[in-house]
Protein backbone atom coordinates (compact mmCIF):
# COMPACT_ATOMS: atom_id res chain seq x y z
CA UNK A 1 0.00 0.00 0.00
CA UNK A 2 1.36 3.40 -1.01
CA UNK A 3 1.13 5.86 1.88
CA UNK A 4 3.06 8.66 0.14
CA UNK A 5 0.19 9.66 -2.08
CA UNK A 6 2.25 8.96 -5.20
CA UNK A 7 -0.55 6.85 -6.67
CA UNK A 8 -2.96 9.78 -6.47
CA UNK A 9 -0.55 12.04 -8.36
CA UNK A 10 0.61 9.55 -10.98
CA UNK A 11 0.61 10.62 -14.60
CA UNK A 12 -2.74 10.02 -16.33
CA UNK A 13 -3.02 6.82 -18.29
CA UNK A 14 -2.88 7.37 -22.02
CA UNK A 15 -4.81 5.01 -24.23
CA UNK A 16 -5.17 5.08 -28.00
CA UNK A 17 -8.59 6.30 -29.11
CA UNK A 18 -10.50 5.29 -32.23
CA UNK A 19 -8.43 7.70 -34.32
CA UNK A 20 -5.11 6.38 -32.98
CA UNK A 21 -4.33 9.36 -30.76
CA UNK A 22 -2.59 8.61 -27.50
CA UNK A 23 -4.48 10.92 -25.14
CA UNK A 24 -6.53 10.74 -21.99
CA UNK A 25 -10.27 11.31 -22.03
CA UNK A 26 -9.79 14.81 -20.57
CA UNK A 27 -7.10 15.64 -23.15
CA UNK A 28 -9.49 14.51 -25.90
CA UNK A 29 -12.26 16.69 -24.47
CA UNK A 30 -9.89 19.67 -24.33
CA UNK A 31 -8.86 19.07 -27.96
CA UNK A 32 -12.49 18.67 -29.03
CA UNK A 33 -13.39 21.91 -27.27
CA UNK A 34 -10.53 23.79 -28.97
CA UNK A 35 -11.53 22.43 -32.39
CA UNK A 36 -15.15 23.41 -31.78
CA UNK A 37 -14.10 26.93 -30.79
CA UNK A 38 -12.08 27.33 -33.99
CA UNK A 39 -15.10 26.28 -36.06
CA UNK A 40 -17.38 28.63 -34.13
CA UNK A 41 -15.01 31.57 -34.63
CA UNK A 42 -15.33 31.25 -38.40
CA UNK A 43 -19.09 30.69 -38.35
CA UNK A 44 -19.75 33.38 -35.76
CA UNK A 45 -18.14 36.12 -37.82
CA UNK A 46 -20.20 35.29 -40.89
CA UNK A 47 -23.44 35.00 -38.94
CA UNK A 48 -22.87 38.30 -37.16
CA UNK A 49 -22.06 40.16 -40.38
CA UNK A 50 -25.13 38.74 -42.09
CA UNK A 51 -27.33 39.58 -39.10
CA UNK A 52 -25.96 43.12 -38.94
CA UNK A 53 -26.56 43.60 -42.64
CA UNK A 54 -30.14 42.38 -42.37
CA UNK A 55 -30.79 44.67 -39.43
CA UNK A 56 -29.83 47.73 -41.49
CA UNK A 57 -32.14 47.01 -44.44
CA UNK A 58 -35.33 48.64 -43.08
CA UNK A 59 -33.44 51.92 -42.87
CA UNK A 60 -32.77 51.95 -46.62
CA UNK A 61 -35.03 54.10 -48.79
CA UNK A 62 -36.15 51.22 -51.07
CA UNK A 63 -37.27 49.01 -48.18
CA UNK A 64 -40.76 50.51 -48.37
CA UNK A 65 -41.00 49.20 -51.97
CA UNK A 66 -41.03 45.58 -50.77
CA UNK A 67 -44.33 43.76 -51.16
CA UNK A 68 -45.97 41.82 -48.30
CA UNK A 69 -44.27 38.53 -49.26
CA UNK A 70 -40.84 40.18 -49.35
CA UNK A 71 -41.42 41.91 -46.00
CA UNK A 72 -42.57 38.66 -44.41
CA UNK A 73 -39.57 36.80 -45.83
CA UNK A 74 -37.30 39.56 -44.55
CA UNK A 75 -38.73 39.30 -41.01
CA UNK A 76 -38.32 35.51 -41.02
CA UNK A 77 -34.71 35.99 -42.16
CA UNK A 78 -33.99 38.45 -39.36
CA UNK A 79 -35.43 36.03 -36.81
CA UNK A 80 -33.39 33.14 -38.26
CA UNK A 81 -30.21 35.24 -38.41
CA UNK A 82 -30.60 36.27 -34.78
CA UNK A 83 -31.32 32.65 -33.85
CA UNK A 84 -28.22 31.46 -35.75
CA UNK A 85 -26.08 34.06 -34.00
CA UNK A 86 -27.46 33.13 -30.58
CA UNK A 87 -26.93 29.41 -31.19
CA UNK A 88 -23.39 29.89 -32.46
CA UNK A 89 -22.43 32.12 -29.53
CA UNK A 90 -24.19 29.95 -26.91
CA UNK A 91 -21.17 27.69 -26.27
CA UNK A 92 -19.17 30.73 -25.17
CA UNK A 93 -21.84 31.64 -22.64
CA UNK A 94 -22.01 28.04 -21.45
CA UNK A 95 -18.25 28.01 -20.99
CA UNK A 96 -18.37 31.18 -18.92
CA UNK A 97 -21.12 29.83 -16.69
CA UNK A 98 -19.60 26.34 -16.34
CA UNK A 99 -15.97 27.46 -16.07
CA UNK A 100 -13.90 25.41 -13.60
CA UNK A 101 -16.74 23.02 -12.80
CA UNK A 102 -15.08 20.02 -14.47
CA UNK A 103 -17.92 19.64 -16.96
CA UNK A 104 -15.87 19.67 -20.16
CA UNK A 105 -17.55 16.55 -21.66
CA UNK A 106 -20.98 18.08 -21.12
CA UNK A 107 -19.74 21.40 -22.49
CA UNK A 108 -18.35 19.72 -25.62
CA UNK A 109 -21.63 17.84 -26.18
CA UNK A 110 -23.76 20.95 -25.72
CA UNK A 111 -21.40 23.05 -27.86
CA UNK A 112 -21.58 20.44 -30.61
CA UNK A 113 -25.39 20.55 -30.53
CA UNK A 114 -25.47 24.37 -30.57
CA UNK A 115 -22.97 24.50 -33.45
CA UNK A 116 -25.05 22.08 -35.55
CA UNK A 117 -28.29 23.92 -34.80
CA UNK A 118 -26.58 27.24 -35.57
CA UNK A 119 -25.33 25.91 -38.90
CA UNK A 120 -28.85 24.72 -39.76
CA UNK A 121 -30.27 28.16 -38.98
CA UNK A 122 -27.44 29.81 -40.93
CA UNK A 123 -28.17 27.57 -43.93
CA UNK A 124 -31.78 28.78 -43.89
CA UNK A 125 -30.68 32.42 -43.64
CA UNK A 126 -28.27 32.06 -46.56
CA UNK A 127 -30.97 30.36 -48.60
CA UNK A 128 -33.62 32.92 -47.72
CA UNK A 129 -31.34 35.93 -48.21
CA UNK A 130 -30.49 34.71 -51.70
CA UNK A 131 -34.17 34.12 -52.36
CA UNK A 132 -35.08 37.63 -51.19
CA UNK A 133 -32.32 39.28 -53.18
CA UNK A 134 -33.22 37.55 -56.44
CA UNK A 135 -36.92 38.19 -55.79
CA UNK A 136 -36.31 41.94 -55.37
CA UNK A 137 -33.86 42.29 -58.26
CA UNK A 138 -35.50 39.93 -60.78
CA UNK A 139 -38.78 38.26 -59.83
CA UNK A 140 -40.39 35.69 -57.53
CA UNK A 141 -39.55 32.70 -59.73
CA UNK A 142 -35.89 33.71 -59.93
CA UNK A 143 -35.88 34.10 -56.16
CA UNK A 144 -37.30 30.63 -55.62
CA UNK A 145 -34.88 29.05 -58.10
CA UNK A 146 -31.88 30.87 -56.60
CA UNK A 147 -32.93 30.03 -53.03
CA UNK A 148 -33.53 26.40 -53.93
CA UNK A 149 -30.16 26.24 -55.67
CA UNK A 150 -28.37 27.61 -52.62
CA UNK A 151 -30.16 25.12 -50.39
CA UNK A 152 -29.09 22.24 -52.67
CA UNK A 153 -25.46 23.44 -52.69
CA UNK A 154 -25.45 23.78 -48.90
CA UNK A 155 -26.97 20.32 -48.50
CA UNK A 156 -24.37 18.86 -50.84
CA UNK A 157 -21.39 20.61 -49.23
CA UNK A 158 -22.45 20.49 -45.58
CA UNK A 159 -24.26 17.13 -45.43
CA UNK A 160 -23.67 14.86 -48.41
CA UNK A 161 -19.94 15.51 -48.94
CA UNK A 162 -18.96 14.71 -45.33
CA UNK A 163 -20.90 11.44 -45.55
CA UNK A 164 -19.22 10.55 -48.86
CA UNK A 165 -15.77 11.29 -47.42
CA UNK A 166 -16.52 9.23 -44.30
CA UNK A 167 -17.88 6.37 -46.39
CA UNK A 168 -14.80 6.36 -48.63
CA UNK A 169 -12.51 6.43 -45.60
CA UNK A 170 -14.11 3.33 -44.06
CA UNK A 171 -12.44 0.85 -46.48
CA UNK A 172 -9.09 2.54 -45.79
CA UNK A 173 -9.60 2.09 -42.05
CA UNK A 174 -10.54 -1.55 -42.58
CA UNK A 175 -7.34 -2.10 -44.59
CA UNK A 176 -5.15 -1.16 -41.61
Amino acid sequence: MDTTGAARHAAPQHAPSEDGRNETFIERMDRNWEELLQELRVTQTGAQILTGFLLTLPFQSRFSDLDAYQQDLYLVLVALAVLATVLIIAPVSLHRLLFRRRLKPQLVDAGHWFARAGLAALALVLTGATMLLFDVVLDRTAGQVAGGSVLVVIALMWLVLPHVIAHRAEPEADAD
